[in-house]
């Protein structure tokens, strides 16, 4: 379990692929890795299956994984954003992120807004469907506040306003209008709906 505040904005050493299955290697900074441990890469759960003292963290990425998120997407250099998993005294400064993601969103726009940056994202229905103003998301591992949600008939237009500091110390400040990030909505919205379904047919 994640709260979707970044501890790193990482740069990926290594990328290969090995029967289907993509093998990364990302230059954490982390001190006392444990094997087996998990850490979220742009908001998804990966196990570390390598380390070193420096840092450096082995992930293997299944197909699965491939298919459902932006990592097929890395290469070496790129930044990624890390958070190791929350401990039961840490303060939930964000919100419950599972690091399961729902789907891609796509940057549609970046608008500066004084010192911060107002960003909108297009979104698949069966993901925008968990969406409310107000309400949270995570956007390649980040905890966010929508600001604005306009749902359509296969999409869904959601607003969000970047601060400086998380413009700086993410790599939301990386994209250019059209790439793909990774979405997991919030994990509540799914439990409510699928205890309702009885009472709603």
């Amino acid at each position: 379990m994640f709260s979707g505040i970044i501890e790193k904005r990482a740069g990926v050493h290594a990328v290969s692929e090995e029967d289907g299955t993509l093998i990364l290697e990302i230059a954490t900074g982390f001190e006392g890795l444990e094997l087996g441990e998990s850490i979220a890469v742009n908001g998804v759960c990966l196990t570390v299956v390598r380390f070193n003292a420096a840092g450096m963290a082995t992930f293997f990425v299944s197909r699965e994984t491939i298919t459902r998120s932006n990592l097929g997407h890395l290469v070496p250099l790129a930044h990624v954003n890390l958070e190791r998993a929350v401990k039961l005294e840490t303060r939930l400064s964000g919100h419950l992120v599972q690091g399961h993601v729902d789907g891609l969103g796509v940057l549609e726009s970046i608008t500066p807004d004084a010192e911060a940056f107002k960003l909108v994202f297009v979104l698949p229905a069966a993901v925008g469907r968990y969406c409310v103003e107000k309400g949270s998301i995570a956007i390649n591992g980040i905890s966010l506040t929508l600001n604005s949600v306009e749902h359509e008939d296969s999409q869904t237009r959601v607003g969000i306003t970047i601060i400086p500091h998380t413009w700086a110390h993410t790599n939301l400040s990386d994209l250019s209008e059209g790439d793909t990030v990774n979405v997991e909505a919030d994990v509540i919205a799914k439990y409510v709906e699928r205890l309702c379904k009885p009472y709603l047919s």
